[in-house]
């Protein structure tokens, strides 16, 4: 860093001496050269006349170094400063800084994706496209289908391609103009890291065809650690005795005290297919890192017996005929969430019995004026949701969410819906459900379940609710249930059916049919207290069995 620094100054001092007319003869570069571990071993101060090449009619620079430069450049004074990093022979923009010491800004765009600059091996800069994170829960996604195909011209804007998030399928965008040079994850991959690559892009149509081998560095960067390689080591010899299978455990050890082990992408997802463990497999890449032909040739040697036995023993032990349904993206974080809400939420549940019969007909009142206006019936699902929303308006504190330094009480009524679709659990949001009429409601909630069904949920459909609701009574006739709640919420509404009941009538000898339906009340113990959540169900309670009062 001190040569950067030593540069930078004489740099200035160069600027003050001859001003302007320093632009026409000399260019300063300043690269920051890093190993491996991403520490600086040099800088270097690249100068060389005419660097800038000519000036155009306004007097502004030609650039034409180092690839291309973004059209985001801003001279001034005639100088500019650009930092390149060096890593396994690539160089690439890593940082949007401003030069005040040599006057520049220059916008690299890097939280997007990178400008790479070959250097040894001989390729053209291109941009490395990795795999976006679409959703604050998305850690992997899906590729659903390509609408672009190698070699097809891209322009800023247009759909790329389809990814598959953990909520729905999302359009991702072209963020610059070129070529697609090659798709390194096609239709239907599965199981991608966010920031894992998934395709390369050039500037130049003629340098297409110099990408038809190209794999991303990261599957061939050396593995630092020297612990690496001799941790899968030892199993190998284990995979050819039939008694190792016991200590099959021990190569996974180390992992858990820092140690890890290399292996590429796509070896991963070879190895996860065929539910082979890493720990068994000794690599033949560079340093020892695990490649496919590794894994293949596992599955060849000694997978054929492992994967025959357990055949063989459910043939005779049990005759059982099933089909394998792969998991959908969001099934796999429902099913995440849902564990880590068991797991780590003290529920706890209260149950109340509500009586419908005047929600009943205030409900046949409202469709008949909503039929002559041509607007969409209301159901019971919808005053439920505007009860719910009310009710968290008057106990502020169920509508709250737990974190480690305070309880978060929030100020908007967004009320999740849980949709039931043939991918999963969908819970798309009602915002501001406490200021919206009935009809407002019964509309977004058809059209959000239409989205949810067609899997073309936005982000802005389903992210920042407060409160969930999930009914299973009307749809499917269950009595009552007790519903996992949604973090970071803390309660969950869980909705019976109606049932007709005999009550005591005005007189002794007297009795009478009334509807009731059944409620019950998930809440996080460390946010809403038992005292809390009744009264909230109280609120509740009052609403449903006089649903006038909503509407004051």
């Amino acid at each position: 860093m001190m040569y950067s620094a030593r540069i930078a100054h004489h740099a200035k001092k160069l600027q003050l001496r001859q001003g302007p007319n320093l632009i026409r003869g000399r260019a300063i570069y300043v690269r920051s050269f890093a190993d491996d571990a991403g520490s600086v071993v040099k800088t270097d101060d690249i100068s060389r006349h005419g660097g800038l090449g000519a000036l155009d009619k306004n007097g502004s620079p030609k650039f034409s170094s180092m690839g291309s430069f973004s059209p985001n450049h801003v001279p001034v004074n005639g100088m500019m400063k650009s930092a390149v990093k060096m890593s396994n022979g690539n160089a690439f923009w890593t940082a949007r800084s401003p030069a005040s010491a040599i006057g520049v800004h220059y916008n690299s765009q890097s939280e997007r994706r990178a400008r790479q600059f070959s250097t040894d091996s001989g390729l053209p800069p291109h941009f490395e496209i990795g795999m976006p994170s679409l959703s604050p829960t998305m850690t992997e996604g899906n590729i659903a289908r390509w609408l672009k195909k190698e070699g097809d011209k891209i322009s800023t804007g247009e759909v790329l391609c389809e990814v598959e998030t953990d909520k729905a399928t999302v359009e991702m965008e072209c963020m610059e103009e070129g070529y697609l040079a090659k798709i390194l994850r096609g239709d239907g991959s599965s199981g991608i890291k966010v920031g894992e690559i998934i395709a390369v892009t050039v500037e130049e149509e003629g340098d297409i065809d110099k990408f038809k081998d190209y794999s991303p560095a990261s599957d061939a960067a050396p593995a630092p650690p020297p612990k690496a390689p001799s941790a899968p080591s030892p199993p190998k010899e284990e995979v050819s005795a039939a008694p190792a299978e016991p200590k099959v455990s021990k190569p996974s050890a180390p992992s858990s005290s820092g140690d890890r082990i290399f292996a590429s992408p796509l070896a991963r997802k070879l190895a996860e297919d065929h539910n082979v463990s890493l720990a068994n497999i000794k690599g033949t890449g560079p340093d020892g890192r695990i490649v496919k032909a590794d894994i293949e040739d596992y599955l060849a040697s000694s997978g054929k017996e492992a994967s025959q036995a357990p055949k063989a023993a459910t043939a005779t032990a049990s005759g059982l005929d099933y089909t394998d349904i792969p998991h959908s993206q969001i099934r796999k974080v429902t099913a995440a969430r849902l564990l880590q809400s068991k797991q780590t939420i003290p529920h706890y549940y209260l149950t109340v019995d509500t009586c419908v019969d005047k929600l009943m007909e205030l409900r046949s009142q409202l469709n008949s004026l909503q039929e002559a206006s041509g607007g969409k019936r209301i159901s019971v699902n919808d005053l439920v949701i505007k009860a719910a929303a009310l009710a968290l308006k008057k106990v502020p504190q169920c509508n709250s969410s737990w974190t480690n330094d305070y309880i978060r009480q929030f100020n908007n009524v967004n009320i999740n819906v849980a949709v039931q679709t043939e991918n999963g659990l969908y819970v798309p949001i009602i915002r501001d459900a406490d200021k919206k009429g009935l009809s407002r409601i019964s509309e977004e909630v058809k059209q959000l379940a239409q989205k949810a069904k067609e899997n073309s949920l936005k982000p802005e459909d389903y992210e920042g609710g407060t409160f969930t609701v999930s009914n299973l009574g009307g749809p499917f006739g269950i009595k009552q249930f007790c519903a996992i709640i949604n973090p970071p919420q803390a309660g969950i509404l869980a909705v019976g059916s109606a049932e007709k009941r005999v009550i005591p009538g005005a007189g002794p000898d007297q009795y009478k049919f009334a509807s009731f339906m059944s409620v019950t009340l998930s809440c996080d113990h460390r946010v809403i207290d038992g005292a809390i959540g009744a009264e909230w169900l109280k609120a509740f309670k009052g609403y449903i069995e006089n649903p006038e009062s909503m509407l004051l």
